[in-house]
């Protein structure tokens, strides 16, 4: 099985093309929604929920998990990764995220060698897109932005609002003026607010977690046999939240067209 944890309802925007691409495999998505946004809070915290997520989830059975959430692959991937990952279980179990795929994606799109980010204020002060993207190129040139109220208003779904359109320019605004020609959205909520993105960063490339990734695990799969075998193939799907169940499976089916049963309300602490 295969497992994607996010802070909420932002990591779906991840789940719905790697199961479109790779509909195969079995799938558990974990959002902790009663937390949510984790851009907000403190590193200390955000590697707490974490370590609980990945806990609840090697518990499950689950041998693979995907960090859909970029402030959790930022700020707490590297530490669940050196803690879980090292010992005689290693083959059993693997842990990835979302930002190294799109950061390599951001090499190959850009033409003028100027990206921007934005994401959650944990995020952008992790400066983890400008220390992967220098690995790759260290002539291009990151400009990143903190936008920390479009993840509540997403997940409050009043992201179609004006009030969070008019937040929304005024993040976007000072990334106009650096003539950026490739815009990365480093929070995996961020692309349910494409269209509006779109309509203010026009002529830029907009990068989203979603089918990077996807294009990304199918091909992590075929380079390591060795844990593509043991992940089941039976194409069921498991929703888990620890908030409502009603309002996660309303959103979902809203936003997402995925028609499915109500989740399971878990606890993680």
């Amino acid at each position: 099985m295969i497992a994607f944890f996010d802070s909420g309802y932002g990591g779906l925007t991840v789940l719905k093309p790697v199961m479109d691409l790779l509909p195969e495999y079995d799938y558990l998505y974990l959002g902790d929604n009663a937390r949510a946004p984790y851009g907000n809070h403190s590193e200390e915290s955000i590697k707490k929920f974490s370590e609980q997520a990945v806990n609840y989830l090697f518990g499950q059975g689950v041998s693979l998990i995907i960090f859909a959430c970029n402030t959790a692959s930022s700020v707490a991937l590297r530490f669940i990764q050196e803690k879980y990952l090292k010992g005689s279980k290693e083959e059993d179990r693997k842990v990835l995220g979302v930002l190294i795929p799109v950061a390599q994606e951001a090499m190959r799109r850009t033409g003028n060698n100027r990206v921007g980010v934005i994401g959650t204020k944990a995020t952008i002060n992790s400066k983890v897109y400008e220390k992967e993207i220098s690995k790759l190129n260290p002539e291009v040139k990151v400009y990143s932005r903190a936008c920390p109220l479009l993840v509540p208003f997403i997940e409050e779904n009043w992201h179609h609002k004006p009030e969070a359109i008019s937040i929304l320019k005024k993040y976007l605004k000072p990334l106009k003026s650096c003539n950026i020609d490739t815009l990365i959205l480093g929070c995996t909520h961020y692309p349910l607010m494409q269209k509006e993105i779109k309509k203010t960063m026009k002529n830029v490339n907009i990068l989203q977690s979603g089918e990077i990734t996807a294009k990304s695990l199918r091909d992590y799969l075929e380079r390591h046999p060795e844990i593509e075998s043991k992940l089941s193939k039976n194409k069921s799907r498991k929703f888990l939240t620890t908030d409502d169940p009603k309002s996660f499976k309303e959103f979902t089916e809203k936003h997402f067209g995925m028609k499915i049963a109500l989740p399971e309300k878990v606890s993680l602490s």
